[in-house]
C-alpha cells in the first residue's frame, strides 16, 4: 500500500510553457466558475476542467452540509440532476475533510479508508486515488475535491499543487453560491413554513388538524413519529386523536403522567436521547403497539397569553438524535400553530355541545322549535316535524308568521311580550295549527338571550301533542267520569286498582212503569228512549259536579264527593235531584205534546262512608263504590213508590245540608235487607203551587200528624192526614197514611209501638 498525507510545500520553478498552462487552466477555472449560473454550474465546470487537465476517469467536488453532517456532491443525468451524499467523516473525502490533508493513493483496495462496495456494486475498479480540500481565505474547509484513475500513470505532486490551486481559485465562488443556495433554501423554507402555517389556520376540524399537524411534523424534523395532545380542562386529561383504519380514535390520559405530562406540568421541553435510560419512559406503550423508542423531543404549546395548552412529541430521529436546532424548529412551529390549535379546540368544544345539545333536542317527546331575532325559524326537532307533519325544509329558514294559522296569530304578541319581559308563557290545552295542521297542544314560549342577558337571540316554542290524548279521554269520559278518565290516562291503570274510605253522598234513580215502555217501544225505540232520558238526568249531575257511576238498565247511580269532594256535596246531591224531577216534566210536557207516553222516576239520597276504587283485574275494571251507604241509597229510591214520593233523602243527608230546603219527615222505617230504622225524609223544592198547593200547610199539618202517628194515637194522626190530603188531594203520601192508621187501629202492634215502620219489599 502507498498511501501519501501531501502538505502545502515551497512549490518548485516550473518551465515557462508549464507554467504558462497552469496559468492558463487557473483562468480557465475563473472563467468558468464566474460564468456558471448556480452552484450545479460550478461543480460541473470543475469536474470538468480537473478531469481534463489531470487526465483521469472521474472527478467529483463534495461540499459540506453543516446541517447534517453529510457531504455531497451533485451530477447531471439528462434533465435531471442527482445528488450524491455521504457522511462528512468517512472514506477518503471523510477523512480528508476532517483532517485537511491532502491525499494520493495508488493502491485504495489496500486502504481502509476506503469503500470498495461501491466498486463492488458499479463493476468500476479504482486505482489510484487524489484528494484535497477546499479552503477559503480564512482557512474553513468547505469541502473536498476528489479524482479517480488517472489514465497514464499515477498521480504525483504536481497534480496535488495543480489541484489545489484550482479548488483554492474556485473556493470563493464555491462558498458564494453555496451561501446563496442555502439562503435560497432558507428562504424557500420559511416561504414554505409561512404557506403551511397560513394553510393549517384555515382548518377548523380537530381531528384532521392534529393529523395535518403530526404529519408535517414527522417530515420537518425527519422523525419516525410524531403526536399532539391537547390538555381538556374538564377532565383534566391530555387527549390526541390518531387514525385507526377509516376511523379516528382517541387517546387520554391524566394530564401528570408520562414524559408529555412532565412537560405540560412543568413547561419546559425535554431531549431523550435514550429514551430506555430515562426512568420518566413507560415502556408499556411499546409493549402494547411493538414499536420501538430510541429518542424523545417533547415540548410544550403555549397560546399568545403564554399558557400551555398541550405537548408536541416527537419519536425517533432517523439519523442520529434530536438536535438543539431541532428543538428550536419544533417550538417555533407549534407556536406558530398553536392559535390554529387552540382555535381548533375551541370550535370542537362548541360543535361538541352543540351536538349534544342538538341530540337533547331530538330526543325530546315533545316538539321543540327556536326562531331567531326576527322569529324565523332556526331549528325543529323530530318531534315537532311529527307533530305538524311536515319535513325540516317546510319549517327551517320560513317566518314564524307565514306558517301560523288565523286562530294562532296570537302567538306572536306572546313571543314579544316573553322577549321584552324575560319571561316564560304558557298556554295548556289549545287548538294551535301550524303549517296548515291543527293540533290540540299545551304551548310553551321562552326567550332566548346570550349568557350575559344582554343580547336577545330568540325565542324557543315546545309543543306537547295532546290530541290523541284528548281524543282518548273524550272516548273514555263517554264511560266513565272525566275525573277517573284522566287519572286513568295519567298514571296508567293498574295502580289505581284497590279502594279508599271516603265520605259521600249516593244517588239512586229509576224510572217508573218501564216495562210496560219497553214492551210499547221495542228494542230500538226502548234505546232512543233511554239514550234521551239519560242525556238530561247526566247533565243535571254534571252540572253539580257529580260522578256518574254506572247506568244500570234505566236505573242511574252517582257520586257527590267522589272522586274529588266539596264541602256541599249532600246540597250538590238535592239540587241534582231536584233538577232532574223538573227536567223530567219538562220533557214529559214535550212529549205529551207529541203525543208520547210520559215518565215518571224516584231519587234516593244517602250520605256515608264508602269504599271507593277501581274494582277489578288489571285489564277490565270498573271505577265504583260499595257499602252499606249505597245500599240504603237504593233502598230509599226503591221506597219513592211506596211513599207516593219522587225524592226520599236519609237523615245523614238531610243532617248535612248546608242550604234551606221544602222537606218533611215521613217515616222511621227499617229498609229492606236492614236491621236498624233510618228516619226518611221527602225532599219538596221541585214543586210549586200547582203542583202542591197549600204546601206549607201540609207540611205542618203533617207535622202534627206524624207525631201522632208516633205516639199511637191512630184516630188523631188519622184526622190529621185527613186534613192534609183536603189541603192538598195529590199529596198520596197523606193517602198512605191514612191508609197505615187503619191498619194498625185494626191490627195493633205487638208490644210497645216506636213508631218504626218495617218495609217487606225493597
Amino acid at each position: 500500500m502507498e498511501s501519501k498525507k501531501r502538505k502545502p510545500s515551497g512549490k518548485k520553478k516550473l518551465s515557462k510553457s508549464l507554467a504558462l498552462r497552469r496559468a492558463q487552466t487557473l483562468l480557465e477555472v475563473s472563467a468558468r466558475c464566474a460564468a456558471a449560473n448556480d452552484l450545479v454550474g460550478v461543480l460541473h465546470a470543475l469536474v470538468d476542467i480537473t478531469a481534463r487537465t489531470l487526465g483521469c476517469d472521474r472527478g467529483t467536488l463534495f461540499l459540506n452540509d453543516a446541517e447534517t453532517g453529510e457531504l455531497y456532491s451533485r451530477v447531471a443525468q439528462g434533465d435531471l440532476i442527482r445528488e450524491i451524499r455521504i457522511l462528512n467523516n468517512s472514506g477518503f473525502a471523510g477523512h480528508v475533510f476532517q483532517t485537511g490533508e491532502s491525499v494520493i493513493t495508488h493502491d485504495p483496495y489496500a486502504d481502509p479508508r476506503f469503500n470498495r462496495q461501491v466498486d463492488d456494486w458499479t463493476g468500476y475498479k479504482t486505482r489510484n486515488i487524489i484528494c484535497v480540500p477546499i479552503r477559503l481565505a480564512s482557512g474553513e474547509i468547505i469541502g473536498v475535491m476528489q479524482c479517480l484513475n488517472k489514465t497514464h500513470g499515477s498521480f504525483s505532486d504536481d497534480d496535488l499543487e495543480l489541484l489545489q490551486d484550482m479548488t483554492a481559485q474556485a473556493a470563493v465562488a464555491l462558498s458564494s453560491l453555496h451561501f446563496v443556495e442555502r439562503t435560497e433554501k432558507l428562504r424557500q423554507k420559511e416561504m414554505k413554513f409561512i404557506g403551511l402555517v397560513s394553510e393549517i389556520s384555515q382548518e377548523f376540524d380537530l381531528s384532521r388538524l392534529l393529523q395535518r399537524v403530526v404529519a408535517e411534523t414527522t417530515k420537518m424534523l425527519n422523525a419516525e413519529r410524531a403526536t399532539i395532545f391537547m390538555y381538556d380542562s374538564t377532565t383534566k386529561t391530555l387527549f390526541s386523536r390518531v387514525s385507526a383504519g377509516s376511523e379516528i380514535a382517541e387517546i387520554r390520559f391524566p394530564s401528570h403522567l408520562g414524559i408529555a405530562g412532565e412537560v405540560f406540568t412543568e413547561g419546559k421541553s425535554l431531549n431523550i436521547p435514550h429514551a430506555y435510560a430515562d426512568l420518566r419512559f413507560n415502556p408499556s406503550f411499546d409493549r402494547q403497539t411493538g414499536f420501538f423508542t430510541r429518542s424523545i423531543l417533547c415540548v410544550p404549546i403555549l397560546n399568545k397569553h403564554g399558557v400551555i395548552i398541550g405537548v408536541t412529541q416527537v419519536l425517533n430521529k432517523q439519523l442520529g438524535v434530536f438536535t438543539q436546532e431541532d428543538e428550536q424548529r419544533l417550538k417555533a412551529f407549534t407556536g406558530q400553530v398553536a392559535i390554529a390549535l387552540e382555535n381548533s379546540k375551541l370550535f370542537d368544544d362548541v360543535q361538541r355541545v352543540k351536538s349534544y345539545n342538538e341530540s337533547i333536542l331530538q330526543s325530546m317527546s315533545n316538539g321543540v322549535i327556536t326562531l331567531d331575532a326576527g322569529s324565523k325559524i332556526v331549528t325543529c326537532n323530530s318531534a315537532a316535524l311529527k307533530i305538524w307533519n311536515g319535513k325540516a325544509t317546510a319549517f327551517v329558514g320560513k317566518p314564524l308568521a307565514e306558517l301560523l294559522g288565523e286562530n294562532s296569530q296570537w302567538l306572536n304578541e306572546s313571543i314579544s311580550s316573553a322577549k321584552e319581559t324575560g319571561e316564560s308563557g304558557y298556554f295548556p290545552d289549545i287548538q294551535f295549527m301550524l303549517g296548515g295542521t291543527e293540533k290540540s297542544v299545551n304551548v310553551s314560549v321562552m326567550p332566548l338571550r346570550a349568557a350575559d342577558h344582554e343580547k336577545e337571540l330568540g325565542a324557543m316554542l315546545m309543543f306537547e301533542d295532546i290530541s290523541a290524548e284528548k281524543r282518548m279521554k273524550s272516548t273514555m269520559s263517554r264511560y266513565m267520569d272525566p275525573t277517573i278518565a284522566a287519572q286513568m290516562l295519567e298514571g296508567g291503570g293498574s295502580d289505581l286498582l284497590g279502594g279508599a274510605n271516603k265520605e259521600a253522598t249516593i244517588m239512586f234513580t229509576d224510572v217508573r212503569g218501564f216495562t210496560t215502555i219497553t214492551e210499547e217501544y221495542g228494542a230500538q225505540g226502548t234505546v232512543s228512549f233511554l239514550n234521551e232520558y239519560f242525556t238530561l238526568m247526566v247533565e243535571c249531575i254534571n252540572r253539580q259536579g257529580g260522578m256518574l257511576d254506572k247506568f244500570i238498565g234505566d236505573a242511574i247511580m252517582a257520586c257527590f264527593g267522589l272522586p274529588a269532594a266539596h264541602e256541599d256535596d249532600p246540597d250538590r246531591a238535592v239540587k241534582a235531584a231536584i233538577s232532574m224531577i223538573r227536567e223530567m216534566w219538562d220533557w214529559n210536557a214535550v212529549r205529551r205534546e207529541k203525543g208520547l207516553k210520559t215518565v215518571d222516576m224516584g231519587i234516593g239520597l244517602n250520605t256515608d262512608t264508602v269504599v271507593s276504587g277501581n274494582i277489578g283485574s288489571p285489564r277490565r275494571m270498573d271505577y265504583t263504590v260499595i257499602g252499606d251507604g249505597v245500599n240504603l241509597a237504593s233502598r230509599l229510591e226503591s221506597a219513592c213508590k211506596a211513599y207516593s214520593a219522587h225524592i226520599l233523602a236519609s237523615e245523614s243527608t238531610i243532617l248535612k245540608l248546608r242550604g234551606t230546603y221544602r222537606h218533611r219527615d215521613i217515616d222511621l222505617v227499617v229498609v229492606k235487607g236492614k236491621t236498624q230504622p233510618v228516619r226518611v225524609y221527602e225532599i219538596l223544592d221541585y214543586h210549586d203551587n200547582d203542583t202542591f198547593p197549600n204546601m206549607v200547610d201540609v207540611m205542618t199539618r203533617f207535622g202534627d200528624a206524624m207525631q201522632a202517628y208516633r205516639a199511637g194515637h191512630w184516630q188523631r194522626a188519622r184526622a190529621g192526614f185527613e186534613l192534609c190530603l183536603k189541603l192538598n188531594p195529590k199529596d198520596g203520601l197523606s193517602q198512605t197514611y191514612i191508609d197505615r192508621c187503619d191498619y194498625l187501629e185494626t191490627h195493633p202492634p205487638v208490644g210497645e209501638w216506636n213508631g218504626v215502620w218495617v218495609m217487606k219489599e225493597k
